[in-house]
């Protein structure tokens, strides 16, 4: 009896192997590239400074700005001036320091029922829709969607990710992008920095359950993250 369990169990074992490895394989030839992206009509256009309908680029152009801010927001009407008046502020300061640094600010409204894209216009009516777009989603996608919708629409060689309610400092990019540099040359142009704010964890439960930042090389983002493309 004990002999037959054994080759049944071996029997088991080798078609499991099997259904394995026929699984891997007809996943491997059937595998595409990353899908395009859905948009809807009106996803697929940005108002500039005038009020008038462009077309948005996409991620698979040529890099044109050093970096892209994408802000998911949803119902931000409130918190979003902050964030944006700071982070403004360090991008048009540390222009002038060095006026070979572009950039561009990717508002992505992520189906609001309030008037987050009309605040975000105004900063793009203030500083021109070359450095500051709003891209309004038909519904809301989930945060994780509204960042690929900015992501894709981007320009910048880095793309950070930050939150519309400033729970990280603007300045602090710095730091990823020493991260980033840090890790050079990196494998198959790709890599990512993430920062934390473990260091002031009695602040950060108190006020916060995470805090995030990172930086990677190729599109990618969680809390404030900035990415890097190549």
């Amino acid at each position: 009896m004990a002999p037959l369990l054994l080759q049944l169990a071996g029997l088991g074992a080798a078609l499991l192997a099997s259904a394995l490895i026929l699984i891997s394989f007809v996943a491997f030839i059937t595998a595409t590239e990353m899908p395009d992206l859905h948009r809807h009509e009106q996803e697929k256009f940005f108002l500039n400074a005038r009020g008038q309908k462009e077309t948005l680029p996409s991620i698979w152009d040529s890099p044109t700005k050093q970096l892209s801010v994408v802000v998911p927001s949803y119902n931000e009407e409130k918190r979003l001036p902050v964030m944006m008046d700071e982070a403004l502020s360090y991008l048009e300061k540390r222009q002038k320091q060095d006026p070979t640094f572009t950039y561009e600010v990717i508002v992505v409204d992520d189906g609001s029922k309030d008037q987050t894209s009309e605040v975000a216009f105004k900063y793009c009516q203030k500083y021109g829709s070359d450095k500051v777009r709003v891209i309004t989603l038909v519904k809301n996608r989930g945060k994780g969607g509204a960042i690929r919708m900015g992501i894709f629409s981007s320009r910048g060689e880095k793309i950070l990710m930050a939150d519309a309610d400033g729970a990280t400092k603007f300045p602090d990019v710095e730091k990823l992008e020493k991260g980033l540099n840090d890790l050079q040359p990196w494998p198959d142009q790709m890599a990512i920095a993430c920062g934390s704010r473990a260091h002031l964890e009695k602040e950060s439960i108190a006020q916060h359950k995470y805090s995030f930042g990172g930086l990677i090389s190729q599109p990618v983002f969680i809390g404030s993250i900035l990415y890097g493309r190549h």
